[in-house]
């Protein structure tokens, strides 16, 4: 518990940098003093403009007096347990800790997730790359792990498209993920994530290595990007499934290309036609938007879902079983030796690292 304490007190203080308190205190009183001034709520839309700022900066600040207050509280009941020898306060000491971690978590994402999508709705895009079967089969891994990732964050996670693999797993998915502050926390996941692993496919045993990319793109209102219908192609074909008598008859699946972009997207899960056209044109929209929002070739690219990237030297992140198991991030070198929970969806720990490495 000792070195539990130490990297609370740690990501605390790290925090409060981040946030600068003492600036924010300096905003406090600055606002207090223009709102004391005649004639202040002469610009009625301005004035709210400064109350909303003075209560933004006001609830910063009463976090982290509630953090830094918890923190102390479970410090000194942890000391006196220890010189007392109480196994029974040590645990109450521990259970308030592991609140405590989970309320400075909820603070990372505040403090560091403040773009103007990052409290919003996502979708979340798998695809396979290098790797053959194993690598279809390890983006449905990764389609679970993300699902239970979500769901345990109390977010609302569906698919609405998948292609399925020739011989096994998936060629790619595509998630909608509804829940608070849902596209800043998964943006932390895109890029390569490459898994190593003795392949069930191949009959001599051997370890093989397989990837898959992972994009996040921000869900955005219609209003916000006209799109001339002339500059659309649109297809219709049948949504793939198990076969069988569940296999879909009717070609309800939507395919849409963007021509100037070469941006495709697809929607099959949908009961109609209809709906898939329409959430599709939704994900269409959302991927135009964060296109228009990045300069540099590479990430236009990237976002536009082409796959010669996902291959060995891009991953961000390795999930290896053979020849011993290790999960490791290579942007923040976090690493974690319970592979399995991570693919149960505990991924929580590698997010935050990264929202706390991350410049922006």
């Amino acid at each position: 518990m000792e070195d539990r304490l130490v990297a609370a007190k740690e990501r605390l203080e790290r925090l409060e940098r981040r946030v600068d308190v003492t600036s924010v205190e300096a905003t406090i009183q600055t606002i207090e003093q223009e709102m004391a001034q005649p004639g202040f709520w002469n610009d009625r839309d301005q004035a709210q403009r400064k109350a909303q700022e003075l209560e933004g900066a006001k609830e910063r600040i009463r976090l982290f007096q509630t953090l830094r207050h918890e923190f102390d509280e479970v410090e000194t009941l942890h000391h006196l347990a220890q010189e007392e020898d109480d196994p029974e306060t040590l645990d109450e000491a521990a259970q308030q800790l592991t609140a405590l971690e989970r309320k400075l978590d909820q603070a990372t994402v505040q403090v560091f997730l403040s773009g103007p999508y990052d409290k919003g709705d996502c979708y979340l895009s798998l695809n396979a790359g290098a790797g053959g079967t194993d690598a279809q089969d390890w983006t449905e891994m990764m389609l679970r792990m993300y699902s239970r990732f979500c769901e345990n964050q109390g977010w609302k996670v569906r698919v609405v498209d998948e292609t399925q693999g020739e011989e096994a797993g998936l060629k790619s998915a595509t998630l909608e993920v509804r829940g608070s502050y849902a596209y800043g926390t998964l943006r932390a996941e895109a890029g390569v994530h490459r898994l190593v692993r003795i392949s069930p496919y191949d009959s001599a045993r051997r370890r093989h290595t397989s990837f898959a990319s992972v994009t996040a793109i921000p869900m955005v209102e219609d209003q916000e990007l006209e799109i001339d219908e002339e500059d659309l192609k649109f297809e219709s074909f049948r949504a793939g499934g198990p076969g069988g008598q569940h296999m879909q008859k009717n070609e309800t699946a939507v395919r849409i290309t963007h021509i100037p972009t070469g941006i495709i997207v697809a929607c099959q899960n949908e009961r109609s036609q209809t709906q898939n056209k329409l959430t599709a044109m939704k994900m269409l929209r959302a991927r135009l938007v964060t296109l228009m929002e990045h300069e540099r070739a590479r990430e236009l690219q990237e976002l536009t879902g082409k796959l010669q990237d996902i291959e060995w030297g891009h991953q961000i992140r390795s999930y290896v079983l053979q020849p011993y198991q290790m999960v490791k991030d290579h942007r923040t070198n976090r690493e974690m030796g319970n592979v399995q929970a991570v693919l149960d969806g505990e991924l929580g720990g590698f997010i935050w690292a990264w929202l706390e490495h991350s410049p922006t």
